[in-house]
């Protein structure tokens, strides 16, 4: 048996100074608090966010939850209908949500101003910010500099981050750590020095600004009344529409605004230990509706006992018995991955690439990328991390089924680029997508193969029937089989210049024919009668285009762009096997893909993906080889992020990419043999626990 917790605990994330693109983030999922190496967020400035056409950065620390959005107040809501665009298609015309003139790669994000703000808003908030205020220490000002030395450790087995620094005479030893059900922040702090441990609490307004979830130039746009309650005070925040509740406890502190949005929390002497509870209603706190707000030891005692329940059950892999050079590094990306994932990606609805830590796309999320996020979750046996954003798409079905009627079609069409209410954004890319439609057949699949609940595959069934009716209309009959486009855009986006053209990716048509297989499985698993329209369909799909005897990306000229994600591969790794691809035309792909791509282009994901179409193609040295590619986009900062660019410092679904690539690899698949995706020369010693197979 593999002994988990020296597994987990061997890969803690410790700091000894600052390193500026790799803050530590405590979370539940819902709701996430990444700190410095205070522990608090004393020296944002020490960890910019640049994000792209912005002025002034914002911060990787972030207090982010699930719940909290903002929405730019204009006198009339823009309505979607003023960017149709309407295209030819082979079912006649249909209407998309494009862009006016412009395209969002050419300008501050294109269009008018209506597209803006319906790109814009809502945008996901920066909650608050809580920092050590200088009045620990008798000065005007903490900087960076400061604050020396510093030991910081993040204990993943229990979930509690420990900071001890000095700041002039002063030492100080803060414990931080987040409640697993409320959205609440615990922090304990000692110090020896002349004066109390102090806390500047302060909140921003919304911002539209990309990497930047704070506006802290407008405190005449929002309010927070102090209120004095039971056990503490309450800070009543309200930004236009947007209105929450914060509930500061803190037994024998002071709590005085500073400010119309500043609030300094003083300690007793040595020593303050405190909560905050935030929550979208002051009259419910905590997933439970308890208006209690649990002690720092309660919470401390909580988190130990959630993380050493995640990390206890479920899937893990241990690479300690491997010779090979590279499994320490493969092994610590996988710890933390399972960490960050389950911090980020695991609440109520689906993550934004960069979680809960900072914002980008203002804060939306993909849902293109949603499998890249979550799939691992039931496939490393923890089903309920994938099943609450999952859940999520019930609440959009109604709007995905108007989309799909509108445009003449039954069942629902997923948007791309949404905030919670799944309203669609105007983009010359975003509604133009189709490898989202499949996704929640896949993520429904990946949950039956792990919970085998007929009750659990009866409640996600509508999804997967609405999702594939769209799927089989879609497909347009011709006589030489069913055919996808145009208008399109493949998950390569390079070809989005020429939307109104595109047809027939490889990656889509073998997609689509196993997601219209896997409903039919379904309808089957649940004693309903098949639908023939879907077996037609994903038996009738042209054959992907060819070229010099490798699968193009695309049917009609260029035929294949080498830049951004070489898709074309995913149709066999990322796709189970149907026969529909040929491997040897595959693995001959492969070998172009690695020859001559523009690696700087691409994207986390790709790594993970091209190591999957290796180990389905029986080539584990090239899996291994790509999944710790050193690349760019590749890289894994010393927190455990999937760093892709300054403007996109972490990148989640790289990190959910991995978890999947690495359980194809371990656990394999479907009629494969054992660690399918490791060499058998004795370089790699792999022992699997609870890690399902693939299908």
């Amino acid at each position: 048996m593999i002994d988990r917790k020296a597994l987990v605990r061997r890969h803690n994330v410790t700091f000894d100074d600052i390193d500026p693109r790799a803050p530590l983030t405590l979370g539940n999922g819902d709701f996430a608090f990444t700190a410095d190496v205070t522990g608090l967020q004393t020296v944002p400035d020490a960890y910019p966010a640049p994000g792209r056409y912005v002025e002034q950065p914002g911060t990787l620390l972030g207090t982010q939850s699930s719940w909290g959005w903002h929405s730019t107040p204009v006198e009339t809501e823009p309505a979607l209908r003023t960017s149709l665009k309407e295209y030819a298609s082979p079912h006649g015309p249909v209407r998309y949500v494009d862009l006016a003139g412009k395209t969002s790669a050419t300008a501050l994000d294109g269009g008018t101003a209506q597209e803006t703000w319906l790109r814009n808003n809502p945008h996901r908030l920066m909650l608050g910010a809580v920092a050590l205020a200088p009045e620990s220490v008798g000065s005007g000002e903490i900087r960076a500099g400061d604050i020396r030395p510093v030991r910081q450790e993040l204990d993943l087995w229990t979930g509690e981050l420990s900071s001890s620094f000095r700041i002039g005479a002063a030492a100080f030893d803060v414990r931080t750590v987040v409640h697993p059900d409320r959205d609440t922040l615990a922090v304990s702090i000692r110090s020896t020095g002349s004066h109390p441990p102090a806390v500047r609490i302060a909140f921003p307004h919304g911002s539209e600004d990309w990497g930047n979830a704070a506006d802290w130039t407008h405190p005449e746009r929002h309010s927070s009344e102090l209120q004095s309650g039971t056990g503490g005070w309450e800070i009543r925040r309200t930004l236009d529409a947007t209105k929450y509740c914060v509930h500061v406890c803190a037994p024998g502190a002071t709590l005085v605004r500073r400010g119309a949005h500043d609030f300094l929390l003083s300690g007793q002497a040595g020593e303050a230990t405190f909560t905050i509870d935030f929550s979208p209603s002051c009259e419910s706190r905590g997933r439970h509706g308890s208006r209690d707000a649990p002690s720092f030891d309660d919470t401390s005692l909580a988190a130990a006992r959630h993380w050493e329940r995640h990390w206890s059950q479920g899937g893990m892999v241990d690479f300690s018995g491997s010779t090979d050079p590279r499994a320490v590094e493969l092994e610590r990306r996988v710890i933390l991955s399972q960490y960050l994932t389950a911090v980020n990606g695991s609440g109520a609805v689906p993550p934004q690439e960069t979680g809960l830590m900072v914002n980008s796309w203002r804060g939306r999320f993909h849902l293109e990328m949603h499998w890249w996020h979550a799939a691992h979750f039931p496939v490393w046996g923890r089903p309920k991390l994938l099943e609450r954003s999952l859940n999520w798409y019930f609440y959009i079905l109604t709007r995905s089924r108007e989309t799909a009627r509108e445009q003449g079609f039954p069942g629902a069409r997923w948007p791309k680029q949404v905030g919670p209410d799944g309203r669609e954004s105007p983009s010359d890319i975003g509604p133009f997508l189709i490898w989202q439609q499949p996704h929640p057949i896949y993520l429904a699949e990946l949950m039956w193969r792990c919970t085998g609940s007929l009750e659990d595959a009866g409640r996600l069934a509508p999804l997967v029937f609405e999702t594939a009716a769209f799927m089989a209309a879609y497909a347009a009959r011709t006589p030489d089989g069913a055919t996808l486009g145009p208008p399109l855009v493949p998950a390569q986006e390079s070809y989005g210049f020429m939307r109104g053209d595109v047809e027939n990716p490889t990656f889509e048509l073998a997609y689509w024919r196993w997601a219209l297989e896997t409903a039919q499985k379904w309808r089957r698993r649940l004693g309903l009668p098949e639908v023939p329209e879907w077996s037609e369909t994903a038996r009738g799909m042209v054959s992907p285009h060819v070229a010099g005897g490798v699968y193009s990306a695309i049917s009609v000229p260029p035929f294949t762009i080498r830049t951004d994600h070489p898709s074309m591969l995913a149709a066999l790794g990322f796709v189970p096997a149907t026969g529909f691809i040929d491997p040897g035309t595959m693995s001959r792909t492969l070998d172009s893909v690695l020859a001559d791509w523009d690696w700087d282009s691409t994207w986390g994901w790709d790594y993970p993906m091209i190591a999957m179409t290796a180990t389905r193609l029986g080539r584990p040295d090239d899996a291994l080889d790509a999944l710790l590619m050193d690349r760019g986009k590749n890289t894994y900062l010393a927190n455990g992020h999937n760093f892709q660019t300054d403007a996109l410092p972490v990148y989640l679904p790289g990190n959910g990419g991995l978890l999947a690539a690495v359980a194809l690899m371990a656990a394999g698949y479907d009629g494969s043999a054992a660690s399918p995706g490791f060499p058998a020369d004795g370089g790699w010693q792999v022992a699997v626990e609870g890690i399902h197979p693939m299908p």
